[in-house]
């Protein structure tokens, strides 16, 4: 069939990572949803999608890299199921496009990683498709895919409320960050649905989150129940104040330069993976866009 041709001939995008900085379940909806506070802090790492243009319809995906499981490889995958979304909200064809997924961030590890590469998919196809959707369009897209989508769409930390889609960006304190993924994969569903998370803690302000302290709601469960989680916050508490990102299994800590994170990931434990990333208030990927809509288009 004819299709469209394509804005540009490939487009590179990274998916950032994110951490809450902190986590509040204050209550539970009559859906099974949970109603929750938390700060969303972008990195500057995360996983990286390359999108070249095909001579069909077809969207195919190839996953590689360290965290390039499996599962990560199914047909169901956020990548192609985000890019279908998208493609069936647009009258008329759109060109296929072959889609690599460089895999870094671990599955389970409260990171993001998988809303994240959703929302980078919508971003780089609104782009090559020059589809011109408006981010709030695309936000309500992402969030057909997951509560976290909608984030990364935006492209700024942020402060969210009800089940993580209610948003208002922050300017955070530039901090690097120490993270460490200490061996496993935690699942968000077991989380939220284990009968000892706390469920109704009291709702705050953006001021009082500034003023501290906060905490994770689901941490205390976590550590009780997986121990290696456990021992990485005892390890990392050591060197600053340690705290889980998520349902976890990933922790980090805050360094007010690179140079000291770096100082402690020489020193952590030969079994547990770990990166150092500073917080960033707006995605790498956004620049990376705007970067693109000012390059020469193709002859």
């Amino acid at each position: 069939m004819t299709v469209p041709a394509m804005a540009a001939p490939a487009l590179t995008l990274t998916a950032p990572a994110k951490l809450n900085l902190f986590l509040h379940i204050t209550g539970q909806r009559p859906d099974g949803y949970h109603e929750l506070q938390t700060v969303f802090q972008l990195l500057d790492t995360g996983d990286e999608l390359t999108f070249t243009p095909r001579d069909d319809d077809q969207l195919t995906l190839t996953v590689t890299g360290p965290q390039a499981l499996d599962d990560v490889r199914d047909d169901d995958n956020l990548v192609l199921r985000a890019a279908r979304l998208l493609r069936d909200s647009v009258d008329g064809a759109t060109p296929g496009v072959d889609i690599e997924l460089h895999k870094v961030l671990p599955a389970g590890g409260g990171l993001g990683g998988g809303s994240s590469d959703a929302a980078t998919t919508l971003l780089a196809l609104n782009h090559l498709w020059v589809l011109e959707r408006s981010t709030d369009a695309l936000a309500e897209l992402g969030r057909q895919l997951g509560a976290d989508v909608p984030v990364f769409v935006r492209g700024r930390s942020a402060w969210a409320e009800g089940v993580g889609e209610r948003l208002t960006p922050l300017e955070l304190a530039s901090r690097w960050y120490l993270v460490i993924h200490p061996g496993l994969g935690v699942s968000t569903k077991a989380i939220f649905s284990h009968p000892q998370l706390t469920r109704d803690t009291p709702a705050i302000t953006i001021a009082a989150f500034f003023a501290g302290p906060t905490r994770n709601d689901c941490q205390s469960l976590v550590r009780r129940l997986a121990e290696d989680v456990d021992k990485a916050l005892i390890w990392l508490g050591n060197f600053g104040e340690a705290a889980m990102t998520g349902t976890g299994a990933c922790v980090f800590a805050a360094f007010d330069s690179e140079a000291e994170a770096q100082a402690v990931k020489a020193k952590v434990p030969g079994e547990w993976q770990s990166f150092v990333a500073r917080g960033v208030n707006q995605s790498p990927a956004w620049h990376q866009l705007e970067a693109a809509r000012q390059s020469p288009a193709p002859d």
